[in-house]
Order: structure tokens, then C-alpha cells, then sequence
């Protein structure tokens, strides 16, 4: 099985999409479905090959002496494949109820851009070097940036300059040095179980830098004060805010960061010589401090996207633990964050279309309007927190066993306190949807989110309990990561 069969589907339907356009858009929304199907059974061979001990990897395209792009599939990438293909098939559902209900602009550049994105985060799970990885998260950003800037008014085009700015800046200021760096050290960017730096004779201080410089040059993964772009962005529709925080553009962020880690330094590299313990600090902080920020935000989207800042701060803190535990922890929490983050905005998005309401404080009584949204609003909410029945149990228990076994439980104590502030944030909002009443002259009738967006509502929502329930696949593919 070659992975470049992986970028085949989203960049064959892009002429379809742009053929059949607004005139015949169910036809459009189908071959995106369609092409979304197909992808996700490629990724589902590729695991079955993977998890039999196949080899599978693409030819290569030389660029530079020893250096090439070229793709082939490991566990951590298999994962990240599966979860971006299937989620690329629901949010296109949500996508339909979404856009036609919220009558947006310009559908099919927006289908097109989401395509392109995924073809780009596909080269990005197989990616067999930090060559190509680095031109895959490039191209993300590039092929995102006019989904951020896509209601085309002056709010969106200067979140638009801001992201640009922001990502373009970090990774060419600071992540392109750092893998020039590491090419000049151990004269490859291949990826290698056990790293690559490690014979490479490069100085404790030398290799904290470099480690510096790929945290706070990877963007996407949003440590403070790379951040801003992320809040930013929210001007967005909802299922680009979707994209951006569940599927393509942060996940990218701290997949690059654990594959670094794992393959490029190499975890007994990063934690028998203490250099993360320069950057962790950072990284605790900004879990702390933007889940201070999400509880003071009225704004729903607003008080996600802080929330989705934290978050990954758990996965970038996973990777800089290095341990087998921890590193298994931030691989698991991409999936378990992506489902419920996704159901939260999904739900967000569905309130506005059908509510027109944005704040939180406009929400109280809402629940009895529309009680499947909000139902499901809660269960995402219990997935980014980690309490049963939803699935974040499961990556947080990981992260935290991983703090222990790198033997200093502060980092421990920062996921409690976030925890803490996550029940703090979150849960008063479904509990003021249901137990609040609601205005006076408030209608009481109920008006539920479009078909397709509830039906996609639900199945996220869903797969949260499930995840909670059948957690052995994801833990078994990521058990065949050779870690050193």
C-alpha cells in the first residue's frame, strides 16, 4: 500500500467540487462525501498493513543531496490519518446544514480550500522526514488562510494577516533554522527510532536551544506567545473553526512536536539531559494562564478557542516529559481532544444558526430549545475535562502517570489545577442552558440545528462515549511505536 494513495481523494474532488459549484451543490457536497469515504478506507488499509508488520512507504523526490520528500506510515501517523479523513467526512456534513443555513458566501472556494487542507495534513501524517513534514505544515497554512479570511470583511482579513503573520514568522524565523540546524548536525532529517540527534555529539546547551526553537516555531502548536493567531481566527464560520482546532491546522502543530521529540531527538535524548525543563515552564504556564482567560470570556466561540490553547499545551507538556507513557498520552490526547472539541464547536455553531445567539450569558433556558444539541454540548464538555462516560479519561490518566514516571509531580499538579478550571468553564454552560430560565419573551419553542449539522453533532458526541468505552484499538496501534 503506497501513502500517496492517502492525498488521492481530496485532490481528485477539488475539479469536481469547483464543476458542479453553487448550481448543482448537492451533487458538490456529495462528491466531497464520497471522496471522504474513499480516503477514509485508504487510511483504514494502511492501518491494517501497518498493524500486520507491512512496510509501507512511498518512492521519493530528491531535492538536495541525502535530502528528499517522501511519505511512509508509522503508528502515530496512522492514527492522525484516520482521525483527519473521518472527521473530514463529518464536518462536510455539518458543513452542509451549517452554510445553507447561515446563507454564507463563496461555498465552493470554501470546499475546495477544506480539500486542499486535508490532501496537505495526509502528506503530513506520512511524512518519513522533517523535510517533508515541514512542507506539509507549510502548505496547511497557506491552503487555510483564505478559510480564515473567508467572510471576506475587515475583521476577517486582519485575523487573516494575523495568522499569516504569526505561523509564516515562527516557522520560517524559527522552525526552518531548526531544521537546518538539525540537518547540518546529523546530516539527515530522516525520522529514527531513537532520534537522530542522539550520536550527533551536539552540546546539552545546544540541544536546548534547538528544542526551543522547534517549540515556539511550531505555531500551530500555540505555547504562549505564539498563541494569538488562534483567538483570532474564531472570526471564521464555524466548521473552519472546526478545521482549525480538531482536524487539521493545531493537531498538525503538536503531531510535529511528538514526532520531533520521538524520532528526531529522541525521548531518552530530551529526558535523560533535562534540557525541556527550560521550555516547560512556558508550556505550564500556558495551560494555566489561557484556561484563566477562557473562564473570563463571554463569547462561546471565544472561550473554546482558550480552551483549545490549553489544551494542546497538555499534548506539547506530554512530548516534553519524554516518556513512553507521557509520549502514548499526548499521541491518545489528539484524538480524545479532537472529538470533543469538535462536538463543542460544532454545537456553537448550531446555536448561532439557530438561535443567532454568541454569548454565553444569552443562553440561559436554551437547553429546553434545543436539548440534543446541548445534551451533546455536555458530553463534549465532559471529554475535555476528563470525566467519565467521555473520552479524555483516558489521555489525561496517561499524561499524569507520564509526570510521575519522569519523577516530578508538579507538571502533575498543573493538569489537576487545569482540570479544575476546565469543570470551572465549561460546565456552567449546559447547566444554565437547562436549569436557568430563560428570559422573559424568551420563545420556548423548539428549534434544533439543521438535520445534517444535529446528525453530525451526534455522531461526534457519540464517538466521545464510545472512545470512552473501546479505548483498546487507539492504544493497541500506538503500542507498536518502537520508542527506542
Amino acid at each position: 500500500m503506497n501513502p500517496l494513495w492517502a492525498l488521492v481523494p481530496p485532490l481528485l474532488v477539488i475539479p469536481f467540487i469547483i464543476f458542479f459549484g453553487e448550481r448543482r451543490r448537492n451533487l458538490r457536497e456529495a462528491s466531497i462525501i464520497i471522496a471522504g469515504i474513499v480516503l477514509l478506507g485508504i487510511n483504514d488499509r494502511i492501518y491494517s498493513a501497518v498493524k500486520a508488520g507491512e512496510l509501507v512507504e512511498s518512492g521519493e523526490l530528491s531535492l538536495l543531496a541525502n535530502f528528499s520528500l517522501r511519505l511512509s506510515a508509522e503508528p502515530m501517523g496512522v492514527l492522525f490519518g484516520l482521525l483527519a479523513s473521518f472527521l473530514w467526512v463529518v464536518t462536510t456534513v455539518y458543513s452542509i446544514g451549517y452554510m445553507r443555513g447561515h446563507d454564507e458566501q463563496n461555498q465552493t472556494r470554501f470546499y475546495c480550500c477544506f480539500a486542499l487542507a486535508i490532501a496537505c495534513v495526509m502528506g503530513a501524517a506520512y511524512a518519513d522526514n522533517l523535510l517533508t513534514l515541514f512542507v506539509a505544515y507549510e502548505a496547511i497554512t497557506l491552503s487555510t488562510f483564505p478559510l480564515v479570511t473567508h467572510a471576506g470583511n475587515d475583521a476577517s482579513r486582519k485575523a487573516g494577516r494575523l495568522y499569516l503573520l504569526l505561523l509564516m514568522c515562527g516557522s520560517i524565523g524559527l522552525f526552518l533554522p531548526a531544521v537546518i540546524w538539525i540537518a547540518t548536525a546529523a546530516g539527515t532529517l530522516d525520522f529514527r527510532v531513537g532520534g537522530i540527534l542522539s550520536d550527533s555529539g551536539m552540546s546539552q546547551l545546544s540541544v536546548g536551544v534547538l528544542l526551543g526553537l522547534c517549540v515556539f516555531g511550531v505555531g500551530k502548536a500555540a505555547v504562549m506567545p505564539m498563541h494569538r493567531w488562534l483567538p483570532a481566527a474564531m472570526v471564521a464560520p464555524t466548521p473552519v473553526s472546526a478545521l482549525l482546532h480538531a482536524v487539521a491546522v493545531v493537531k498538525t502543530g503538536v503531531f510535529t512536536l511528538l514526532k520531533m521529540v520521538t524520532y528526531t531527538f529522541g525521548i531518552d535524548m530530551v529526558s535523560t539531559s533535562g534540557v525541556a525543563n527550560v521550555v516547560l515552564p512556558v508550556v505550564a504556564f500556558t495551560v494555566i494562564a489561557s484556561s484563566i482567560i477562557a473562564f473570563t470570556k463571554d463569547n462561546l466561540k471565544a472561550r473554546l478557542a482558550y480552551s483549545t490553547i490549553s489544551q494542546l499545551s497538555y499534548i506539547v507538556m506530554a512530548a516534553l516529559l519524554a516518556t513512553t507513557m507521557s509520549v502514548t498520552g499526548g499521541a491518545l490526547h489528539i484524538v480524545m481532544h479532537a472529538f470533543g472539541k469538535i462536538t463543542l464547536f460544532f454545537c456553537a455553531g448550531a446555536i448561532m444558526v439557530s438561535l443567532h445567539k454568541t454569548q454565553i450569558s444569552d443562553l440561559d433556558g436554551m437547553g429546553r430549545r434545543m436539548p440534543v444539541t446541548m445534551v451533546c454540548f455536555f458530553i463534549g464538555a465532559l471529554g475535555i475535562i476528563g470525566l467519565p462516560p467521555a473520552s479524555g479519561v483516558w489521555s489525561k490518566l496517561l499524561i499524569a502517570g507520564g509526570s510521575l514516571e519522569a519523577g516530578n509531580a508538579i507538571w502533575l499538579a498543573v493538569l489537576m489545577l487545569s482540570t479544575i478550571l476546565n469543570i470551572a468553564y465549561l460546565l456552567p454552560i449546559p447547566l444554565r442552558a437547562f436549569f436557568k430560565p430563560a428570559a422573559p419573551g424568551q420563545s420556548v419553542d423548539v428549534c434544533e440545528a439543521p438535520f445534517a449539522s444535529l446528525w453530525a453533532i451526534v455522531v461526534t458526541a457519540t464517538v466521545c462515549v464510545l472512545l470512552f468505552v473501546f479505548p483498546q484499538p487507539l492504544i493497541e496501534l500506538l503500542g507498536l511505536i518502537q520508542w527506542r
